[in-house]
C-alpha cells in the first residue's frame, strides 16, 4: 500500500518528529494491544469503540450466514435493496453502490438519508415496493430519520401485502437490544443482524452496517474484506515510519498543525464516492476541541483558488486514469503539499477503507483529540427535537421576519446592505485567511440540484479564495456537523432551505395512520435547529430561503458571486 507525498518542504521535518514521537511511545503496539489511554478522553469509553481494528476478520467469519441470508431473498424474487439509514450508518453503502455495478443476480442497491418530501415521493415512486427489501440500519436504533422512513415504507408495504406478510420485506441492522431491535421482532422482521456494540458508526464499514448490503448487492465481499485485511496487516507494522497508516496520520496531523487544516481530495471519477465516507470519518473524528481537519472534496486543483495555503492535498489515483496525471503535475509544479495513493483497482478501495481509519486514529493521537466521540452532535438534534415539539403544540413554527426578502429570497441574519447581492456578498466577504465556507442544503438531493449546488460552491471558492464545501441536509449534520460547531470557529455557514410542494405525514407508529408531523416539517425542524446550534456555538451563519423554486433561487445566487466584484 503506497503513500507517495510530495512538496512538503520543511513540514517534513515535522513529520520525521512526528513518526519518531510515535516509535518512542510505542502508539501503534499500543494501538493494536487497545489501549485506551493512547488518545485525550474517558478511559472506558475509548476502549468500547476500538472493535474497528479486528472488523474486517471479525466480518469474514460472519460472512456465509450474510451471504445465505443474500441467496435467500434473491430466491424469494426480490430485486432491490433499500437502505435507510444515516451517517455511517448509510455512507460506505453509498459508495459501494455508486463504485461498484450490481454483480451477477444481486440486488440493486438504493441509499435513502434524505427528509425532503419530494426525495421521499420520488423514491415510493421508482422502488418497486413489493420485491424491495428495506434495510432499517441504525446503531442506536433511534435515529429519527431512520425511524421516520421506516414507518412511511412499513405503511406502504403492509397496503400491498398486508400487516401479517409485511416484515418479510424488512430487515433490521442494529446494536443488541435497541429499540429498533425490540420493534423488528414485535413486527417479525425477516431479520434482525447485530452491529458491533465495540464499532463506532463512521468506523462501520466492515461490520454488518457496510458488510450486509454489499453482500446483498452481490460483490465479491470476501475480497473487498480481504483487502482491508491486508492494509490492517501492513498498519501493524510496529516501525511508523514503514506503517502506512501511521505516515498517512502523521502527514495529517502535521499538516493540520502547521495551518493547513484543509484536507482537499481527488479522485479518480470511478471512484471519487469514496470522498462523501472519508468526509464524515475525517470530520466528526477531528473537529473537536477548537481543532479539526475538513475534507474538501475537489472536482480538479487547478484553480487557482483552491490551492490555499492552508490546503494539504490527498490524490486517490486510480491505476490507468491519465487524467489525474495533469493534475498531480500541476500540484508538483506549483510546490503544493500533497500525497498520491496509487489504487489498483475498485476492490482496493477495501485497504483504503481500513488505511485511512488507522490514519484518522493516529492524527487524533498527534492532535490530542479523541477521534471515537461526537460531543457537538446532539446540539442541534436537541433543538430540532424543541422545534418539533413547539410545532405540534401551535401547529406551526415561531414566525420570524426575515433582515431582507428580494425576488422570492429571503435572508435571516444578513445586515442590511441595500439589497439580496450586496447583503450576500457581504456575508461571504467577512471571511478571513484560514476560514471556510459550508452551503448546508436542506433541499430534495437529484443531479440537477447538486449541479447547482457545485457551481455555487465553485462560485463562492472563486470570490472568497476559501476552501468551500457543500453538504445535503440532514446527512451533514450526521457528519461535517460535528466539526461545524467543533473547531476553531473559523467557519461561514450558509443554510439553504426551500418551501416543499407537498408534505408527506410520518406515521406516528409502523402500520398506524395517525401523524403528529410530516418529512417537511421534520426537515424545516432541523433546518432551523441547525441554525440555532450553529449561532449559539458563536459561529458566522446566513440563513437562505430560497422560496417556491429552488432551482430558480440557487441560479439567482450563483449569478450574484461574479469574481470580478471581489474586493
Amino acid at each position: 500500500m503506497e503513500i507517495r507525498p510530495a512538496n512538503l518542504g520543511a513540514a517534513e521535518r515535522a513529520v520525521q518528529e512526528a513518526l519518531a514521537e510515535l516509535a518512542g511511545q510505542d502508539v501503534i503496539g499500543r494501538i493494536w494491544s487497545k489501549d485506551a489511554s493512547v488518545w485525550r478522553g474517558p478511559a472506558r469509553e475509548i476502549a468500547g469503540r476500538l472493535g474497528w481494528l479486528t472488523a474486517p476478520e471479525d466480518s469474514l467469519r460472519r460472512l456465509p450466514g450474510f451471504e445465505a441470508l443474500a441467496f435467500e431473498v434473491r430466491a424469494e424474487g426480490f430485486r432491490e435493496a433499500a437502505v435507510l439509514g444515516m451517517g455511517g450508518s448509510s455512507l460506505a453503502p453509498e459508495v459501494l453502490s455508486r463504485v461498484f455495478p450490481t454483480g451477477g443476480t444481486g440486488l440493486r442497491l438504493s441509499i435513502h438519508d434524505s427528509t425532503a418530501p419530494a426525495a421521499v415521493l420520488e423514491a415510493a415512486r421508482r422502488l418497486d415496493i413489493e420485491r424491495t427489501l428495506f434495510l432499517v440500519s441504525s446503531k442506536s436504533g433511534t435515529t429519527v430519520e431512520t425511524l421516520s422512513l421506516f414507518r412511511y415504507f412499513y405503511g406502504l408495504v403492509a397496503g400491498l401485502a398486508g400487516r401479517e406478510a409485511a416484515g418479510r420485506s424488512f430487515l433490521a441492522l442494529t446494536d443488541p437490544d435497541t429499540p429498533l431491535e425490540r420493534e423488528a421482532r414485535a413486527l417479525r422482521f425477516r431479520a434482525v443482524v447485530h452491529g458491533d456494540r465495540d464499532v463506532g458508526g463512521r468506523f462501520s464499514v466492515f461490520t454488518p452496517f457496510g458488510v450486509v448490503p454489499a453482500a446483498l448487492q452481490g460483490l465479491d465481499v470476501r475480497r473487498l474484506l480481504g483487502e482491508g485485511r491486508r492494509a490492517a496487516a501492513l498498519c501493524r507494522e510496529a516501525d511508523p515510519a514503514r506503517n502506512p497508516g501511521a505516515r498517512l496520520g502523521a502527514m495529517l496531523a502535521v499538516m493540520a498543525r502547521e495551518g493547513r487544516d484543509k484536507l482537499s481530495l481527488v479522485a479518480s471519477e470511478e471512484i471519487r464516492p469514496f470522498g462523501a465516507w472519508l468526509e464524515q470519518l475525517v470530520a466528526e473524528s477531528t473537529g473537536k476541541n477548537g481543532r479539526g481537519i475538513l475534507p474538501v472534496l475537489e472536482d480538479s486543483p487547478l484553480a487557482a483558488s483552491a490551492l490555499g495555503a492552508d490546503r494539504f492535498y490527498a490524490v486517490l489515483r486510480l491505476e490507468g486514469d491519465a487524467r489525474l496525471d495533469a493534475d498531480i503535475r500541476a500540484l508538483a509544479d506549483r510546490g503544493v503539499p500533497h500525497a498520491v495513493l496509487p489504487v489498483a483497482d475498485r476492490y482496493e478501495l477495501g485497504g483504503q477503507f481500513f488505511l485511512w481509519e488507522m490514519a484518522t486514529a493516529v492524527a487524533g493521537r498527534l492532535l490530542e483529540v479523541n477521534p471515537f466521540d461526537q460531543p457537538n452532535v446532539e446540539s442541534a438534534k436537541a433543538i430540532a427535537r424543541d422545534r418539533l415539539r413547539a410545532f405540534r403544540e401551535e401547529g406551526a413554527f415561531p414566525v420570524e421576519s426575515p433582515s431582507l426578502a428580494e425576488d422570492g429570497i429571503a435572508l435571516f441574519g444578513a445586515g442590511p446592505a441595500g439589497g439580496l447581492g450586496p447583503a450576500f456578498r457581504t456575508f461571504l466577504d467577512l471571511g478571513r485567511t484560514g476560514d471556510y465556507v459550508a452551503l448546508l442544503a436542506f433541499l430534495a438531493p437529484d443531479a440537477a440540484t447538486e449541479a447547482l449546488l457545485r457551481s455555487l460552491t465553485a462560485a463562492v471558492r472563486d470570490r472568497t479564495g476559501l476552501a468551500s464545501t457543500w453538504g445535503w441536509g440532514p446527512r451533514y449534520l450526521h457528519s461535517t456537523g460535528q466539526l461545524h460547531k467543533g473547531d476553531a470557529g473559523r467557519g461561514l455557514f450558509i443554510v439553504l432551505s426551500a418551501a416543499d410542494a407537498e408534505d408527506i405525514p410520518i406515521p406516528d407508529a409502523a402500520g398506524e395512520a395517525r401523524s403528529a408531523t410530516g418529512f417537511g416539517t421534520l426537515k424545516a425542524a432541523q433546518a432551523l435547529g441547525d441554525d440555532t446550534a450553529l449561532r449559539t456555538a458563536g459561529r458566522r451563519v446566513l440563513r437562505v430561503d430560497l422560496g417556491s423554486d429552488a432551482t430558480a433561487g440557487l441560479k439567482r445566487l450563483v449569478s450574484l458571486l461574479d469574481v470580478r466584484d471581489r474586493p
